[in-house]
């Protein structure tokens, strides 16, 4: 009999790491277990979204003054209800919401904080373009009770794990507890999420930028003068490089984590901060790209050393590749 393949599921996996840690309570297994059962449910409607009455908009709008398309009001609502009875969560906090979303009373109060985007690129939902769900996990600040506003604004550093579903050709979830980054492509027959991506490194260098290029006359002039420099022909450095773009951050993201180079949203004379949410999308980002050997920044520092002072703060945010990150450094501080 030929000998078949190791297959590691999700869940196996969750379990295993589990039994490395002997103090272990199984608290963080069960959350990322619960992560992983929305992101079925969440698959679920995206992939028969053309099917169904749920594609489309809503009549509300965010806090950041997008229209929230039907099946980001669907993933926001599966994300809470999956995540909060399980007794592993204290609060949470959403993209789509203004305030912090308690823990019904019935419910046991754990010692994690979740803060998720559920939908990434929901603009693209109409048109069939990859999108995504973006989560990060803290330990609480505070010791016991209900949740607070002081629970959620931790620095990106205090992240004991991070991750996202891509729900595009393939279905993948990839995740960190700072151990390395592991991503998991669910196999639909079964139903069950399988080791794929192990142990994912991000090239040193790449050759590939990401970003919208449509606002560079608004860029300062350091951002200006980068974007010019890697559409210059010289073989010594190996470029130009090529640009791809898929306006979806979980999208453009996952290409850089997997192929390097780097992606890109600075601030601009119209968002000196950027349009990207620091808490739901750049933090647990960063924390990816960091634990797979890439570099984060804000410009200055990296993103995960940033201190949140509100919920839906915006960053700059540049992710990818060492090299390529610091080069970007070096032109937005004056240095080239």
């Amino acid at each position: 009999m030929s000998a078949l393949p190791k297959f590691m599921t999700l869940e196996r996996f969750i379990n295993e790491q589990e039994m490395m840690h002997p103090g272990a309570t199984g608290e963080f297994s069960g959350l990322l277990h619960d992560l992983s059962l929305a992101a079925k449910l969440v698959w679920r409607e995206v992939s028969k979204a053309g099917l169904v009455n749920i594609l489309g908009t809503t009549d509300r709008m965010n806090v950041s003054g997008d229209v929230v398309k039907k099946l980001d009001e669907f993933a926001d609502e599966t994300i809470y209800k999956a995540m909060d009875h399980g007794g592993h969560v204290c609060v949470m906090a959403s993209e789509e919401n203004e305030d912090i979303l308690q823990i019904p009373d019935q419910y046991t109060a754990g010692k994690y904080v979740l803060l998720y985007d559920p939908l990434d690129g929901s603009s693209n939902i109409d048109a069939n373009i990859t999108i995504g769900s973006i989560f990060s996990v803290f330990k609480r600040a505070t010791t016991t009770g209900k949740g607070t506003l002081q629970d959620c604004l931790q620095p990106g550093y205090k992240q004991v794990a991070a991750g996202y579903i891509i729900y595009g050709s393939s279905t993948i979830f990839v995740y960190s507890t700072g151990h390395g980054v592991h991503g998991f492509t669910l196999d639909p027959s079964v139903g069950e999420f399988l080791l794929s991506h192990e142990d994912i490194r991000i090239p040193v260098k790449g050759k590939i930028y990401s970003l919208n290029e449509g606002n560079f006359c608004n860029w300062e002039s350091g951002m200006q003068r980068y974007i010019q420099y890697l559409k210059e022909q010289d073989k010594a450095t190996d470029r130009p490089y090529s640009l791809r773009y898929i306006g979806t951050m979980v999208g453009d993201s996952h290409r850089t984590l997997l192929y390097g180079g780097i992606f890109a949203y600075p601030g601009d004379k119209k968002n000196p901060q950027g349009k990207l949410r620091l808490m739901y999308e750049c933090n647990p980002m960063a924390f990816i790209i960091e634990q797979a050997g890439g570099r984060s920044s804000d410009g200055t520092k990296s993103v995960l050393q940033v201190q949140p002072a509100s919920l839906h703060q915006h960053t700059p945010v540049f992710l990818g590749s060492t090299e390529d990150v610091k080069m970007c450094e070096e032109f937005l501080q004056g240095k080239r």
